[in-house]
């Protein structure tokens, strides 16, 4: 079946089989390898992306269920070679290890921090906890998420 949906800001489409998750056509099809495919059962945060505006595990989306609507992956974050603050905050805190989980979690927090600018430990706490990681303590993550408040309330008006 042919599905079209606009990524990123640019109509993208590809022919898939009924059957095919979003998290399958982004990286099969589209070639958008930056969404991690880890447990395929929503419990990791390693595919997260936005589908018209709200974080999805794209593993449990169909494909057929994104056509015509708009995703933003974590390719989105970065424009002209230029890092989200929240991607040069996980990098500047150390809280990038293996990088498997890094996507997800720097979309998670991006996500967060459109709708709170200012959130406390228990929301960070509470915003990431879809989001598994095997490599660290997760205080490296914590101090990223702070790094990136600080620094976007600095740029925010």
């Amino acid at each position: 079946m042919l599905v079209r949906l606009n990524v990123n800001g640019g109509w993208r489409e590809a022919e898939v089989w009924p059957g095919a998750s979003l998290l399958s056509m982004l990286r099969d099809d589209l070639g958008l390898w930056g969404t991690k495919n880890a447990c395929e059962q929503g419990e990791c945060g390693s595919c997260s992306v936005w589908l018209d505006g709200e974080l999805v595990c794209s593993c449990l989306v169909l494909a057929a269920q994104a056509d015509g609507r708009h995703v933003e992956t974590i390719e989105s974050l970065s424009h002209d070679g230029v890092l989200h603050p929240v991607q040069e905050a996980f990098l500047e805190a150390g809280a990038v290890q293996c990088g498997f989980c890094t996507p997800g979690f720097e979309v998670a927090v991006a996500d967060l921090l459109r709708r709170d600018p200012h959130p406390s430990e228990e929301t960070v706490r509470e915003a990431l906890s879809g989001n598994l990681c095997r490599c660290t303590g997760y205080e490296k993550i914590l101090d990223a998420v702070r790094l990136a408040a600080d620094r976007m309330d600095q740029v925010t008006p």
